[in-house]
């Protein structure tokens, strides 16, 4: 793959609180913030740190607001964001999971393409508007509903995600595995502890490795999964700017704010088919190989990674896709304490989708932002990286819409 053909920034990122069971103070039975409430939090935490918001297009993304809220159209809610906006170029993005990271591209092209200097990206999702077990048919959408939904269980993407567990123990031994993933549990949540705005951050669980090796119970659940290997309902809204240079300059921000896209990688699995091997996310390891080469990376270089998992199972699964662990060897990578904060490569120290939260459509924005945070030394959770590149995967359905980009830190770290 080519380089890009001129410098991409990201800056000015912003967070909400991503709420939902876990959370102080979330009630289902009680009245919660409305969409609206998240959108202009967000948008106003992105606005607040430029001098000038002459931005020039709106970029949206959200899964499935059509059917949790009832609301289309969400174009229309960017000058409302951002009165700025009003009159311009506005454009909605979808890829279920990984529409976040469908919408950073989308926003990236628009700069590429000399459309745009400024482009302001936001994506949220709204969950907690209906129980669970509806939400789950809902987030069913993500697969190939009308061929796969009638075979599915009441839980339907974490018994798809089930299906990769059970495999994967079959393949290479549950003992292992299953610590593994219990263990990757106890770090999503010990990260997301030092993450007030994320939604396990008041989890007060003294042994959270034994929570992680609960039994799965096909009769209550799924099999081969428990209820925390699986990523949060959430509400929540994430925003940033994707900038050229020139756009740089004209909002007033300093380089050492903002990181710059070296590369990026994007694949789409067909979603009419089933996975030809569940112990191996294909379409995810495509995604990350042509980031690496547009980067002109491998993956030694990098300091920090923002992976989706949406289960524990994932983890090992990109983290294989990657090349950090040759398969079957994922389990005594995490083991190891490897992608822990003092590890060879930091993973989600946001807490990732089971610590900070899950609202699907977010996520993608989400991971960039901390990405965004960490190399530029702004993080809640700061560390001392040791190298200046990180890399985040943003994934939709299963293994079917990705999206991956290496950012790299303006400044040293």
């Amino acid at each position: 793959m080519r380089p890009l053909r001129k410098r991409v920034f990201i800056t000015a990122g912003y967070n909400t609180v991503y709420f939902g069971s876990g959370r102080e103070g979330f009630d289902p039975n009680k009245p919660m913030r409305g969409f609206e409430e998240y959108l202009l939090e967000s948008a106003q935490g992105t606005c607040a740190q430029i001098k000038n918001p002459d931005i020039d297009e709106g970029v949206i993304g959200s899964f499935m607001s059509g059917r949790f809220l009832k609301q289309a159209n969400l174009p229309g809610f960017l000058p409302f964001m951002i009165p700025s906006l009003q009159g311009k170029p506005c454009t909605a993005v979808e890829g279920a999971c990984g529409t976040g990271g469908r919408a950073l591209a989308t926003a990236m092209r628009s700069i590429l393409a000399d459309m745009a200097d400024v482009v302001f990206v936001a994506a949220f999702e709204i969950q907690n508007s209906m129980k669970a077990v509806y939400g789950a048919d809902v987030l069913a959408g993500a697969a190939y509903y009308h061929q796969e939904r009638k075979k599915g269980g009441a839980f339907f993407f974490p018994g798809l995600f089930a299906e990769r567990a059970g495999a994967y123990y079959d393949r290479y031994g549950y003992e292992m595995t299953r610590h593994a993933m219990a263990k990757w549990y106890e770090q999503s949540i010990l990260n997301a502890r030092k993450n007030p705005k994320a939604q396990e951050y008041h989890n007060k669980t003294e042994d959270l490795l034994a929570l992680g090796l609960t039994p799965p119970n096909p009769k209550q659940f799924v099999p081969y999964l428990n209820l925390y290997d699986c990523s949060k309902v959430s509400d929540g809204a994430s925003s940033l700017l994707i900038v050229s240079e020139e756009g740089l300059n004209r909002l007033g921000i300093a380089l050492s704010d903002a990181v710059e896209i070296v590369g990026v990688g994007e694949a789409e699995g067909n979603i009419t088919l089933a996975p030809e091997d569940l112990t191996s996310l294909s379409t995810t390891k495509l995604a990350v190989q042509k980031a690496f080469t547009q980067a002109g990376i491998v993956k030694e270089d990098l300091g920090l990674l923002e992976l989706h998992d949406c289960f524990s199972i994932t983890a090992l699964l990109a983290l294989e896709a990657i090349g950090f662990c040759n398969p079957g060897k994922a389990a005594q990578f995490i083991l190891e304490e490897q992608t822990n904060p003092e590890g060879l490569i930091p993973t989600n120290l946001s807490g990732g989708l089971g610590g900070f939260g899950h609202p699907t459509g977010a996520t993608g924005v989400r991971q960039m932002v901390d990405l965004l945070h960490q190399l530029t030394g702004e993080a809640a959770n700061q560390i001392k990286l040791k190298k200046t590149h990180g890399m985040m995967i943003s994934m939709g359905g299963n293994d079917k819409t990705l999206t991956s980009f290496v950012v790299k830190a303006t400044e040293g770290v």
